[in-house]
């Protein structure tokens, strides 16, 4: 066994739409995955010292990191971590490069490889996990100790039932001031008992909901707030469906943490009063929902059924009496909308007055079921999976082309966020304290009047490296410009069985 393991850890940006990758000087969303995998990651495996380094592509200003994925004479296992398919080819990329520089062991996590068949680029160098972390990190760890990774790793179950209590890190210095203030992603509740049919997280997470202990939770806070933290965003996806939260709340509320967070809730928020009276005291400064559509056909069709369009403006009341921002996040483009349907639900959104919302459009992502539906009828017209972020059309709409549908999502930020909201959304801003994001509606219009998502994840766009920088490599490497479209990666039958469980729980009642 070598004495010392080299792991570097990175979390791949995408590449825009001029080619460019993604980066920006100060980046105002934490990515939750890379502190967790450190803190999954012993310092020692047997008798080698495992030396860490973790990246966060979107904030890195200049190109130093690449060193470290040169070979040297220490064994180096590069981990591409929480690979959605809209990044899949810059992970293809950077395993390319550190294989030409003599990097030994590569392997690709996250929602593409737990979802998307990816039999295309296997046996070129690259090992591919497709389980949650904690189920496989260790083994992959031993396996680069002992010299050669396995292909595949997980696959059998992409979940536990329970999650095990880790307790995350914070960050170096260094990298928390690569963010508009210090901030840390967690993701302490894991899974969503819905069955939306354009969304990911029951194919990588389970309909399940499954959290760590709330002691793991509380001890991870202290040390965020040791560590010079001042923001929180809690990431998972359906934190009003995580039983142990009034608990968590409570126990924030009696520490007197001084770190203000964010969460995610789905739209049944709104008959949880007593939930977000606690979220107000315990210092949630925004939460997010994604309604999606006013129109409660569309939502059926999309088996969205939860969302209750007439429950959205309790939602927005409900955070301002509690001195919470509502963000509700939109979808555009579903089959059934028009210009004039877009337009309708813009006005809507202008008379409920949330505190902020975001624009998207609708996009087929790879590994869901709306995907595989899309593929099998023909519908999917976009070859280049840089693409399916969300900001891109990429399939073809009944009625809207490609550029008036993206030109629609983009007019429907400078519909919302007018002068009138704008001076709404600054006093209360200052009532709360919110310094910070005071700014944010005219950041938002300036840059949907350049046509660039106000979500791309960072402030001060840096300009380095471009996909035309690697394309020898990767033809070199795979044999191909663009990786082909994938195919759905289906469940495991025991994967199967717990979802089928929770589906039963969700039917009682009890979810």
């Amino acid at each position: 066994m070598p004495h010392t393991l080299k792991v570097v850890i990175v979390k791949p940006s995408k590449y825009s739409k001029n080619g460019y990758v993604e980066r920006f000087h100060k980046g105002y969303m934490p990515n939750a995955t890379l502190p967790h995998m450190r803190s999954l990651t012993p310092g020692r495996i047997g008798g080698t010292t495992v030396e860490i380094h973790t990246v966060d592509e979107y904030v890195q200003t200049d190109l130093s990191y690449l060193k470290l994925l040169e070979g040297s004479t220490t064994p180096t296992l590069l981990a591409l971590v929480g690979v959605q398919s809209n990044q899949f080819h810059r992970a293809l990329d950077l395993v390319a490069y550190a294989k030409s520089k003599g990097v030994q062991h590569c392997i690709i996590g996250g929602p593409h490889a737990m979802t998307c068949d990816t039999v295309a680029v296997q046996g070129r160098g690259i090992s591919f996990s497709l389980s949650e972390a904690e189920t496989v990190w260790h083994d992959i760890l031993e396996d680069a100790t002992r010299g050669g990774l396995k292909p595949i790793y997980g696959g059998e179950r992409r979940w536990q039932q329970q999650l095990p209590d880790t307790v995350i890190q914070p960050p170096p210095i260094a990298d928390l001031g690569r963010y508009i203030i210090p901030m840390l992603g967690l993701h302490p509740v894991r899974g969503c008992p819905f069955t939306c049919n354009f969304c990911s997280v029951i194919k990588i997470s389970g309909r399940q909901v499954r959290s760590g202990s709330i002691d793991s939770i509380m001890q991870s806070l202290r040390m965020a707030e040791a560590a010079g933290i001042k923001l929180i965003m809690f990431t998972s996806d359906n934190f009003n469906k995580y039983a142990d939260a009034p608990d968590l709340l409570q126990a924030m509320i009696d520490e007197k943490l001084k770190m203000r967070f964010f969460v995610q809730c789905d739209t049944q928020i709104s008959r949880q009063d007593r939930l977000v009276q606690l979220l107000g005291k315990a210092g949630c400064f925004q939460m997010f929902v994604g309604v999606e559509s006013f129109d409660r056909k569309t939502l059926l069709d999309v088996h969205k059924a939860q969302n209750q369009p007439a429950e959205y403006g309790r939602i927005v009341e409900l955070c301002r009496q509690n001195g919470i921002m509502s963000h509700l996040s939109n979808i555009i483009g579903f089959p059934q909308d028009t210009l004039k349907s877009i337009d309708e639900h813009v006005n809507i959104l202008r008379k409920l007055n949330p505190d902020v919302c975001t624009f998207w459009t609708l996009t087929p992502i790879p590994g869901t079921d709306q995907y595989r539906d899309f593929m099998r009828d023909g519908l999917i017209t976009e070859p280049n999976l840089d693409r399916y972020d969300c900001t891109c059309p990429t399939w073809q709409h009944p009625t809207l082309s490609s550029d008036v549908l993206e030109d629609a999502m983009y007019s429907c930020y400078r519909r919302f966020y007018t002068a009138k909201h704008f001076a709404d959304y600054v006093r209360r801003n200052l009532e709360l304290k919110n310094i910070t994001y005071s700014l944010y509606p005219v950041f938002t219009r300036y840059w949907a009047s350049k046509q660039r998502h106000p979500m791309s994840g960072g402030i001060g766009r840096v300009l380095l490296d471009t996909a035309g920088d690697y394309l020898a490599l990767r033809r070199k490497t795979y044999d191909f410009d663009l990786a082909p479209l994938p195919g759905c990666l289906e469940l495991s039958k025991q994967d199967d069985a717990i979802n089928r469980q929770a589906k039963l729980a969700v039917a009682g009642g009890r979810a």
